[in-house]
């Protein structure tokens, strides 16, 4: 019996999952650039997706205490976990690396390398390639994963900077459609960066600002809704104010996009490691501004 295809948005939220978290799917029924770019417009969902894990895994380490992870004086209701922050940080970037299949990390050594590598374009591009881990993305991870475990300690310890995890998750998966642009080129005639490489257009891009704004206000509703009002009052009081949530947003986006740009013009275009290092440039940037 003949079947039809899937849905194109379903193959898009397929491919997207699929690749960018170890989540069990279905494979979509079908794949090529309109479905690639697609899948980067969801890339936010995703970013939603992988911040609602982190904050159940939270919840249960701190047996049931959610949001308590810090200090006992927090307001009407709430009371401390007796988790140590570092801890609960260091099992969520952990749980970050393992859901993501610590793809973003190996793109971001890759970079790294070749960058460091001083080579030539082909060469640069074939220093990344390579399965190992030169000293230049061994020392990048080291510092990126310490970066971002100890702003995660700090995040971890009020409700504002939990909401502020999820929102670096959003922020830096909003990275991916942005680099997709139609006129950024694909530094290699293959792999995963010529599949996205230009695939989405400006609507496109419109879309996933949408939906990061949405997921953004989603995580903001339901903090409010809960019967303490954990979120509200406490995201201003907790050092959060506008031109702090601004510089939250703004800060990360214009550094991963520098950086993107540096690397467009050393590799010629973007590669699959260079996604994955924007994604990790800005998600550690947006940790470092939200626990300033």
């Amino acid at each position: 019996m003949h079947r039809r295809p899937s849905d194109p948005a379903v193959n898009a939220l397929r491919l997207a999952l699929g690749t960018l978290t170890v989540l069990p799917v279905r494979p979509p029924s079908s794949v090529d650039r309109r479905t690639a770019g697609r899948a980067m417009v969801l890339a936010p969902l995703v970013g939603l997706v992988l911040g609602a894990v982190v904050l159940a895994l939270l919840w249960v380490i701190g047996g049931g205490t959610l949001l308590l992870l810090g200090p006992a004086d927090q307001g009407p209701g709430l009371r401390s976990s007796s988790l140590s922050p570092l801890v609960a940080a260091a099992v969520a970037v952990s749980l970050l690396a393992a859901l993501t299949r610590a793809m973003h990390l190996d793109g971001l050594a890759d970079v790294a390398d070749g960058l460091g590598s001083g080579r030539d374009l082909d060469r640069a591009l074939a220093v990344m390639r390579q399965s190992d881990i030169g000293p230049f993305g061994v020392v990048t991870l080291l510092l990126v994963l310490l970066l971002q475990v100890a702003c995660m300690e700090q995040l971890v310890q009020v409700p504002a900077g939990q909401a502020a995890i999820v929102g670096a998750l959003l922020l830096s998966r909003l990275v991916l459609p942005a680099l997709c642009l139609r006129g950024v080129p694909s530094a290699r005639p293959d792999g995963l960066g010529a599949t996205v490489a230009g695939s989405v257009g400006v609507p496109g891009l419109l879309v996933a600002v949408g939906l990061a704004a949405a997921a953004s206000l989603l995580v903001w509703v339901v903090a409010t809704a809960s019967p303490q009002h954990l979120y509200g009052g406490l995201l201003w009081s907790s050092g959060f104010s506008v031109p702090h949530v601004l510089a939250l947003v703004v800060v990360p986006l214009l550094l991963s996009g520098l950086f993107a740009w540096h690397c467009v013009r050393r590799f010629g275009g973007i590669t699959g490691d260079v996604l994955g290092a924007c994604v990790e440039v800005c998600f550690t940037t947006a940790l470092l501004v939200a626990a300033i």
